[in-house]
This record gives structure tokens, sequence and C-alpha cells, in this order.
């Protein structure tokens, strides 16, 4: 681009996605009118709970839709507080809560109030695409600590102190993670944050699949190491909430005021009736809790299907404990995971995300947040690519 519209150094600094060749080719073969699966997407299959579209009903119907304050509405930081209290036994004051639009902007917001150029930031790979690009956008450095599919994707601690600098400033984990399902178990989280304590290091912890686990205990590492964690969790997954864009963060109050400030001058508040509707899914536990049994039950059932179909077939695929994903060696199908998510595209109609940004070389992640009869079918296309 040339002209008066030269583009920042901080724009031009993001990576392209290895994954938009990929995902264009199945937009295209779609608008061409074949059948593609679509095992790409990191969401739930299934609609937001009644009682919580109810609330947001009510909330617009009783003119509920102004401005709200920055850091959400007191009824919901107060559920948020009393939430961490009761599943996590993290003691947030509501003026330790802040309601954000979505998970993602409480990550960026975290980084932003917490990090410096040059800062050095711990991150277990395979990631979330999304942590090492929005450490680098705050000028700070994402250094990957990497985990192996021989052990489930289980952080070693050894392995995070080893890369820890004079400057390093943060760990950031997600447990259960995107995109491998790991679940860390206590005594790592214990490691970790001795690790943090020792470093005098940050940890900002995402939770956002907290409820979705399945084989493992689901412990907030924040028990162990309140006084170096900021917990961000949102509405997102649990309770099928990812259009409604809400996320929170429970932490230190002089973090939570950066990250009120920082927002103030960007987004402003969350969503009012969305606020609103996630007060309901905090609130009727009830409801709630049987919404989420429910989901985590069929994905139970989704997760042992196509594990054992994907090993079936030659792909090692370990075992998830956690969250709606698996990943699968593909270096049967061609060495190359970016290729090898082509050929399953171009040659089974199924789309799913090659590793490449995930940091995680030969293998590709699949959602199994869709229908047992759609796992059928990927598998059955899948082995006849294998032949």
């Amino acid at each position: 681009m040339s002209g008066p519209f030269l583009l920042s150094e901080r724009a031009l600094s993001l990576k392209p996605s290895a994954t938009v060749a990929v995902t264009s080719r199945a937009l295209e073969l779609r608008r061409q009118g074949v059948d593609v699966i679509s095992m790409s997407v990191g969401e739930p299959d299934f609609d937001t709970p009644d009682h919580v579209k109810a609330a947001a009903i009510a909330a617009i119907e009783s003119g509920k839709t102004k401005y709200t304050a920055v850091n959400g509405i007191p009824e919901l930081r107060e559920a948020i507080s009393a939430k961490f209290a009761r599943e996590n036994g993290l003691e947030y004051a509501p003026d330790c809560v802040t309601v954000t639009s979505g998970g993602k902007q409480a990550l960026f917001n975290a980084f932003f109030a917490l990090l410096n150029p040059g800062d050095e930031v711990l991150i277990p790979a395979p990631y979330w695409v999304s942590y090492p690009e929005m450490v680098a956008l705050t000028g700070a450095v994402p250094v990957a600590v990497p985990t192996s599919p021989e052990s489930g994707f289980l952080l070693d601690p050894d392995e995070l102190e080893a890369r820890v600098t004079p400057r390093t400033r943060m760990i950031v984990l997600n447990s259960p993670g995107n995109p491998t399902g790991a679940v860390f178990p206590p005594e790592v989280l214990r490691a970790v944050a001795a690790v943090a304590q020792r470093h005098d290091l940050v940890i900002v912890t995402d939770e956002m699949y907290e409820h979705l686990v399945y084989d493992a205990e689901q412990v907030s590492i924040g028990l162990y190491a309140p006084e170096h964690t900021l917990t961000i969790n949102g509405a997102s997954k649990a309770y099928a909430m990812t259009g409604w864009r809400i996320g929170y963060a429970g932490g230190p109050k002089g973090v939570i005021a950066a990250m009120n400030a920082l927002q103030s001058q960007s987004t402003s508040n969350a969503s009012s009736v969305s606020q609103y509707a996630t007060l309901a899914a905090l609130s009727d536990q009830a409801h709630t809790a049987a919404f989420v049994d429910m989901a985590r039950a069929a994905y139970r059932e989704r997760r042992d299907r196509i594990v054992s179909g994907l090993n079936g077939l030659g792909l090692r695929t370990p075992t998830p404990q956690g969250a709606f994903y698996v990943m699968a060696d593909t270096t049967p199908i061609h060495p190359g995971e970016l290729e090898a998510a082509r050929r399953i595209l171009d040659d089974a109609r199924v789309a799913v995300v090659p590793g490449t940004d995930f940091a995680a070389p030969g293998q590709v992640r699949l959602s199994y947040a869709t229908s047992m009869a759609n796992i059928e079918e990927v598998l059955r296309r899948i082995g006849g690519l294998l032949g």
C-alpha cells in the first residue's frame, strides 16, 4: 500500500495465518455446491439455553439496552465473584472483576496492561493462535514451551523454568486447552505456580473450557499462587454463548483497574443485553448445570468415537481430557500439516485446521463440536482418502 495509507509497523508485524488458504478453499467449494463437512469450528453446536435467551428478551423488553459501567453491571460482577468462589475457590471481590466483549478482549486488555516491549512471555505449545500474536502486538516476545503428543500435551514445569530469563515477565496457561484438549493436573499447576513465585512472574490463565472436562480434575492455578494470577473466563464455551461476546477476568484490584482504563478508551462496556443473559447463566444454577451436563456427556461420546476412529485409521490421536478438539498426526497423509489439510479438504471434503499456526507440525486440529452423524461420515471420508 502506498500514498497516505501506509500501514503501521504494528499492523505489518501481524503474521498472516497459514490456515487462510485452506479456509478460503473450503468456502469456495461450498459456494460451488460441494458437500464439505467442517471440523474446524471452535464453538458449541448446541443452541444457547432457553433460560438464558429468555433473560435477554426480558432485558430488551424492560429497556436494559443502554450503556453500562465500563467494567460491567454490578449484578453480573457480583455473580462472577460468587462463581469464582463457588466453583474455583478463588476470592475475587466484585471490584476485582471486569466484564469484557469476549474472552479475547480480556486477554488483550491484560497483555496491554501488564507487558512492556522486550518482556518475554512463556506459552506452552501447541497454543491457541491468538496468544503469541497478542503478545507480539504489545512489543513483548512470545516464547514457546513445547509439549508432546506422547505426554498428552502436558506441560513439563522443568521445561518451563529452563526458558526463564531475566526478561521473562509472564506465563500464559490454557487448561483445558485449545487446540490440544490437555488438562494440566494439580501437581503440574503447583509446580508452575512455584516457578512463578520463585521468579516473580505473572500467570495469566485462560479457563474458558473449564466445564468441558471428562477424565481429569479441573483446578484453577490461582489456588496455588493467588498473588501472581489473573484468571480469564467467559460465557462462550460452557453455555454455548459464543456470539453473545461475554468474557471476564478476576485478579488484583490494580490490574483490573488498568484493564478497565484500557477498555474505556477502546470498546467501552460489553453488550448490555448479553450481560443480563450471562447473569441468568451464572445465577440460575439448576438450569445451567443441567445444560452443561447434557453438553459434556454428548462431547464425551463424540470424543471417544473420533479418537478411536482416527487411531483406527492410523492417524495417531491422543485422547484429550477436556475442551472439544483433537490433534491428529496426519503425516501418513502428507509430511506437511498444511498440505495434509489441503488433501483432506480437496479429496475427502472435510475442513480441518492445520497445526501450523498452533506450533504443531505434522498435525491438524478437528473439532468434535458437531453431530455424531458428521463424525461418522468424516471418518468414512478420511478412511477413503487413506485407501
